[in-house]
């Protein structure tokens, strides 16, 4: 969705949802080509009843320029940042894997190293569960983000 960049919108649109009892699996917000708006994207849980009331009521705010639900052949995409203990050896295994999943290091010290993986959902869970073998010191996910593909934008419909 595209919303009025001020204060308060994403705390009026959680608020909105916790309220009927709406469970946010992902919410991402990030700034457009237009200063005066926000990209939202949302991820949500539930039937389809519960999902158009949810669509319904989000299109009424006054903050909302824009809604639109996504298909599955848009694209999508997630950032994790993965922090892991690393000892000499295990880092040429580490760099294997993170290789298979088109992955990169961005940071590297004397006993760990910061790992970058953007893709779908299901790879970023692929990638995590391999990880399971290693120690785990700090994972940051962003959450689901994505844009329609065609040559049409949010609001263009």
């Amino acid at each position: 969705m595209l919303v009025t960049n001020e204060a308060g919108v994403a705390a009026r649109l959680t608020s909105l949802y916790a309220r009927r009892g709406y469970n946010i699996d992902s919410f991402t917000a990030s700034p457009t080509n237009d200063p005066k708006l926000t990209r939202i994207t949302l991820v949500l849980t539930g039937d389809d009843r519960k999902f158009n009331q949810i669509f319904t009521q989000t299109a009424k705010q006054e903050f909302v320029h824009s809604i639109s639900l996504m298909e599955e052949h848009d694209l999508y995409r997630e950032l994790l940042l993965l922090k892991i203990k690393a000892s000499k050896k295990e880092r040429s295994e580490i760099k294997e894997i993170v290789d298979i999943y088109r992955g990169r290091i961005v940071d590297l010290s004397n006993k760990s190293l910061i790992v970058e993986v953007t893709g779908e959902s299901e790879k970023i869970d692929g990638f995590m569960n391999m990880m399971e073998n290693y120690q785990i010191i700090d994972v940051c996910r962003t959450g689901i983000t994505g844009l329609r593909r065609g040559d049409r934008g949010l609001g263009e419909e």
